[in-house]
């Protein structure tokens, strides 16, 4: 007796239950992408059945959105990332402003830096688990702790942008000139990273149905791609020069003496920076109430000494208002172990911390007299006094007497760089190197007397330091205390630079990212060809697969001939089951082997 028409739909449906879920149980059991998938979406379970089919969107509008955010953010915390890493030349500047605002000393540049690596690197990870669940063809699920994570790095990112690039916009100029060193090294990572993208770009393109969506994706593609291979053309380094065209590299002047190494502008500062081969010494001068001109580079005593504990009501006073009996009396150095600016502190032994604690604030005489004995070149601002002080006026003359009389310093050492009375200080003293601390024309500055240029080195321009330099007129620029800084400063052509980082500066016998046209030529075409050849090579392996032809010649196919061609993850169906026959027992239907029964599970 045959069976009934339920009893054999029943039967039909079981038994491709059956099969769907055997299909199920090997496709769905992959660890790979379960781990991305968990790490991305929180999604452990069975997150297979959520595979992108072709043609299809990748995600949701809303999963979109969000992908779009998580690239906006990547960028923005990349360049600030990039922008603050390539600011550290001027970390020191930074805290000890945020010293004088707030009050109190912390090392805020290397904390935001933390952070904005920490931020990047997961923002980063994020994104490489979506590039790597699509190159698997799996829809974006992204988890919304992750998605309150991207908007609180996208928001400390344009925070932090903005806050900086109006306290401290000449820093962008910094990464202007950093791009001159580090652009033909960020140009073979970009090209690298679009290498990597081509594989998720070939596999999407290959399984789309509509001819527009796929024209879209791979025009965007190949014009990035093309404007990257092609960018070298208009780069510009002072490092990428022939071979014995780099001149001599410039002579080291120690900001405040060696701050890294002891207290700025004390005696142990400025003994330091002789010690480690400084060719000339800077510093800041202040003339006191009774009129004995000493090193100070701030407005007040506040920073640099204990006058908090010695002096409490007059914290804030101008420096200049203290007599010099009252300023012998403060210790210049203890803030240096309290605070440790540079982080170098620890590295004193016991013996020099003892120096340390009893530097005291010297006098200018003292500075020129060291740097007489070690025949060294020396350069320091002078402050004018305030209102009501008694050498308010007379603050140039009483300098000078102290180079003429009170010290043994030869006029010739001497780099002055007080704009004020000039054509005064050059009658009295024709011998002193006339130094000027803005750019002019040629013709101005030959008719001061001008020989050396006093500048920042977000100024820096090898056309202009070679142009001062055919007239003789050499170009300091100040302050310099990364490697990669002062070696675009040696390319570029400077003659001397100031520093905080004199023992690290030394010790480079040549730039970095120094190279000649031609070694840079064949860097950037071979990775350009490297990369085109890769790229062509992932589009035909995507192309070969997703048409089912074979690799080799008798090998098997990408698509194998098999139970089934292609199915759908979702648990209410199952697509193109061939090969499959149902028929009633009395029929004809062929015996089929007994399954183990696997319990259902929702989808997630």
């Amino acid at each position: 007796m045959g069976r009934s028409p339920v009893s054999l739909s029943t039967l039909k449906l079981g038994r491709l239950k059956v099969v769907r879920r055997q299909l199920l149980q090997r496709y769905e059991h992959q660890p790979f992408v379960s781990c991305l998938a968990g790490l991305y979406g929180c999604q452990w379970r069975r997150y297979q059945r959520a595979r992108a089919q072709p043609g299809e969107c990748c995600c949701s509008r809303l999963e979109c959105s969000s992908f779009g955010l998580l690239l906006t953010t990547f960028f923005l915390t990349l360049v600030f990332l990039y922008f603050w890493s390539e600011a550290q030349n001027d970390y020191s500047d930074f805290d000890w402003f945020n010293f004088g605002t707030l009050g109190f000393w912390f090392p805020w540049a290397v904390v935001l830096l933390v952070v904005a690596a920490a931020l990047f690197t997961y923002i980063a990870l994020l994104l490489v688990l979506a590039v790597c669940l699509l190159s698997e063809g799996q829809r974006l699920y992204l988890h919304w702790s992750h998605k309150i994570g991207i908007l609180v790095t996208l928001t400390f990112s344009i925070s932090a942008t903005a806050v900086l690039s109006d306290l401290w916009s000449k820093e962008w100029k910094t990464l202007l000139l950093s791009f001159q060193v580090t652009a033909p090294f960020l140009h073979v990572g970009a090209v690298s990273l679009m290498t990597l993208l081509s594989w998720p770009i070939a596999l999407h393109f290959f399984r789309m149905n509509k001819r527009v969506r796929q024209v879209a994706i791979l025009g965007s593609f190949l014009a990035v791609l093309f404007a990257l291979f092609l960018v070298p053309l208009g780069m510009y380094s002072p490092c990428i020069k022939e071979e014995g065209t780099l001149g001599p590299a410039p002579i080291l002047i120690g900001h405040r003496g060696a701050p890294m190494l002891a207290p700025e502008n004390t005696r142990l500062s400025f003994q330091k920076a002789v010690d480690v081969g400084g060719e000339g010494l800077e510093t800041d001068v202040t003339i006191s109430y009774d009129g004995v001109p000493f090193l100070m580079h701030d407005g007040t005593l506040r920073r640099t000494t204990n006058v908090r504990e010695v002096f409490p009501n007059r914290t804030d006073t101008p420096a200049a208002m203290f007599t010099w009996a009252e300023l012998e009396a403060l210790s210049a150095g203890a803030w240096f172990l309290r605070r440790d600016p540079f982080g170098t502190a620890s590295a004193l032994d016991p013996e020099e911390r003892a120096w340390v604690e009893n530097q005291t604030v010297p006098t200018l005489k003292d500075f020129l007299d060291l740097a007489a004995q070690h025949r060294r070149l020396v350069i320091f601002d002078l402050r004018r006094p305030p209102q009501g002080h008694p050498y308010r006026d007379t603050w140039i003359t009483r300098t000078l007497e102290v180079i003429h009389n009170e010290s043994s310093i030869s006029s010739g050492q001497v780099l002055w760089l007080p704009a004020d009375q000039r054509e005064l200080v050059q009658e009295l003293d024709p011998e002193l190197q006339q130094t000027s601390g803005g750019q002019a024309s040629v013709e101005e500055l030959q008719e001061e007397h001008i020989v050396r240029l006093n500048l920042h080195y977000s100024s820096m321009s090898q056309e202009q330091i070679s142009k001062y330099a055919s007239v003789n007129i050499s170009t300091n620029l100040y302050v310099i205390s990364q490697p990669w800084l002062f070696s675009l400063a040696w390319c570029a052509g400077a003659q001397s630079v100031t520093t905080n980082a004199l023992h690290l500066l030394k010790s480079l016998h040549k730039p970095i990212f120094l190279m000649t046209p031609h070694e840079y030529s064949v860097m950037w075409i071979l990775t350009d060809i490297v990369s085109a050849i890769l790229i062509a090579a992932v589009f035909i392996f995507h192309w070969w697969r997703e048409r089912g032809l074979p690799f080799w010649s008798g090998g098997r196919q990408a698509h194998e001939n098999g139970l089934y061609s292609k199915f759908r993850t979702e648990l209410n169906d199952v697509w193109s089951i061939s090969s499959l026959s149902v028929r009633g027992e009395g029929h004809g239907l062929p015996t089929t082997p007994t399954l183990p029964t696997i319990s259902e599970e929702p989808p997630v």
